[in-house]
């Protein structure tokens, strides 16, 4: 893996043991135990700064989630940065105290603006894809 300004990306062979696992109560974490550790890991960084350190810009997103109702209306799906479009991540932009982290990102020419937590990193074998997911899943289960 190619380092840009000298990190070094994470790769899909870290330890990743905490994440979901499919049950029969949903996706969970294969124990609690794990999962708690993980969240107070989680609770204790400073997510700017560790993506920062830990994503390599650009890299391919799929939008996965959208507060806004606007997609429902005619000419939505057509408007960019929606539910289900691919756009590529050029920068961290801000903080947001409701959105989270917010990402540059550009799509079909357009440069705009979008929160870390509504995205998902494709292909998965993307170094990016476990950093950000990291993230959403810290991002949802914040409390």
């Amino acid at each position: 893996m190619a380092k840009l300004f000298g990190i070094e990306p994470m790769s899909n062979a870290d330890d990743h043991r905490w994440d979901l696992h499919e049950r029969d109560d949903g996706y969970l974490p294969d124990s609690d135990e794990a999962f708690e550790r993980k969240f107070e890991e989680w609770q204790a960084r400073d997510w700017p700064d560790w993506l920062a350190k830990h994503l390599t810009f650009p890299f391919t997103v799929t939008r996965e989630e959208d507060e806004d109702d606007a997609y429902f209306a005619p000419g939505a799906v057509k408007a960019p940065f929606r539910l289900g479009h691919k756009m590529d991540v050029l920068a961290l932009d801000e903080e947001d105290i409701y959105r989270g982290v917010i990402v540059r990102v550009k799509e079909k020419g357009k440069t705009g603006s979008v929160p870390l937590c509504d995205l998902k990193v494709t292909p998965e074998t993307d170094a990016n894809y476990w950093p950000v997911r990291e993230y959403v899943v810290w991002f949802a289960n914040r409390g």
